[in-house]
């Protein structure tokens, strides 16, 4: 099901019914600054498994939450004085920022026993921002890659494709129309008091 909505604008009305399909356990797919993303509420059982069905996927290696303050942000990872300090000035931005996790999404999204570590988004799109609130918490995310959907690399799609493809487990897409992506996100690990490790650059200046 397609939902069209104003990007400088999203319509309540359709946040708010995203927002109860995720506590229900399903699927909700939308485009932000980067990329098309799946999103499903991280405590909810039902949707993180469906969410790893899409992937093929066991316990997580790698992850990302979409969050939209860092006050929420702090609930799920460990961040520390001088990190708080760097990012505030950066969010919300075209970056992934790398932390040490907190037992409470570890345990919630089946994470891999020996992986300790969550990357970050505060996405600077009023979906991924009016969605958060209208849900009350962060989402946990997986990014569509056109080779998911059959097509070849760097190959743009479009809502119509992806409803195609994941007819049966997606739930909703959200659509804004005409929207650009920035390219990748810059990836910044700050797990380390102190220490900062730029892992990937990318559209975040840093």
């Amino acid at each position: 099901m397609i939902e069209y909505v104003v990007a400088q604008s999203p319509d309540d009305r359709v946040l708010s019914k995203a927002s109860e399909i995720l506590r229900a356990g399903g699927l909700v797919c939308y485009p932000t600054d980067t990329n098309w993303l799946i999103v499903c509420d991280p405590f909810n059982k039902k949707g993180v498994e469906k969410l790893y069905r899409i992937k093929n996927e066991g316990p997580l290696k790698h992850y990302s939450l979409i969050c939209d303050t860092i006050s929420r942000a702090v609930e799920i990872a460990f961040i520390h004085d001088s990190a708080f300090k760097m990012i505030r000035k950066k969010v919300p931005g075209h970056y992934t920022f790398i932390f040490e996790a907190k037992k409470k999404i570890t345990r919630a999204v089946q994470a891999n026993k020996n992986n300790k570590e969550v990357g970050v988004r505060f996405c600077p799109d009023l979906i991924s921002q009016n969605l958060i609130k209208a849900h009350g918490d962060v989402l946990l995310s997986t990014h569509i890659t056109p080779e998911i959907l059959g097509l070849s690399e760097g190959e743009e799609f479009y809502s119509y494709q992806i409803e195609e493809a994941f007819r049966g487990p997606l739930d909703m897409i959200i659509d804004p129309g005409e929207y650009d992506f920035v390219g990748e996100s810059t990836i910044v690990d700050l797990r380390v008091e102190g220490e900062v490790e730029v892992i990937r650059m990318g559209s975040g200046p840093w």
